[in-house]
């Protein structure tokens, strides 16, 4: 169940995607919150260099690996504006973080990329759960659909 801490948290996530976008980038952005509330970390999207590995999600996990206990993962939130691509997804799971919320989905995803006729990506998409054990997630939430559709319309007419 999605709440208005979460609700926030998300809210920060779209901003940084559009942050992403305005910096000529793909537009996701994530946060991770400590059990207590805290904001640990949070990125945005840096693949316009040409390293498609750069995804906020990503870059999370690392922190959450370097900084934090397993314990202190395990009750951590990752929000983000995205839902996870697989690659994020696995370095979610072996860094053994908690919860996910996503402000839209991969399916979503698929849908508006090819409604604006753009290439398939070269990686599936596949729903965090399909590759996380037991992963605790909430998503997509509808409220932010149309802006980070938005999001995706300006950066792929950017790229093109």
């Amino acid at each position: 169940m999605v709440t208005k801490t979460d609700l926030k948290h998300l809210r920060r996530c779209v901003d940084l995607a559009r942050t992403a976008v305005e910096k000529g980038d793909q537009p996701f952005g994530s946060v991770l919150v400590s059990s207590e509330g805290k904001v640990l970390a949070e990125d945005h999207n840096h693949v316009a260099s040409g390293d498609h590995t750069q995804h906020p999600e990503f870059a999370l996990a690392r922190f959450a690996a370097a900084n934090l206990t397993p314990k202190e993962r395990k009750k951590a939130t990752v929000y983000t504006s995205g839902e996870h691509c697989p690659m994020c997804a696995a370095a979610h799971g072996w860094v053994g973080l908690g919860r996910i919320v996503y402000a839209s989905s991969s399916k979503q995803l698929v849908q508006w990329m090819e409604d604006m006729g753009a290439p398939q990506s070269p990686v599936r998409n596949l729903a965090i759960e399909d590759l996380i054990r037991d992963a605790e997630v909430d998503g997509p939430v509808l409220a932010f659909a149309e802006e980070i559709r938005e999001l995706h319309r300006q950066a792929y007419e950017k790229q093109g």
